[in-house]
């Protein structure tokens, strides 16, 4: 049997953060202009995702849950 190994790593949110922070403090290209909402987009937008249907399943079982009685 093989032993498994933990494969850590950036994921790809973390490394186009990276480059757009890179980016923004050396003033280059059109990032400088960007706000810094868009330049911590790819480490927020996943998270929002998930709260947005988390939401969307809760509020359907309960709306379920609520039909049954």
């Amino acid at each position: 049997m093989k032993d498994k190994k933990a494969t850590g790593g950036l994921g790809i949110g973390t490394i186009l953060f990276l480059i757009f922070l890179t980016l923004k403090l050396a003033e280059v290209g059109p990032v400088a202009q960007w706000s810094w909402w868009w330049v911590t987009s790819p480490l927020w937008i996943p998270l929002a995702l998930v709260g947005v249907i988390a939401t969307i399943v809760g509020m359907a079982v309960i709306v379920q849950h609520k039909n049954k009685k």
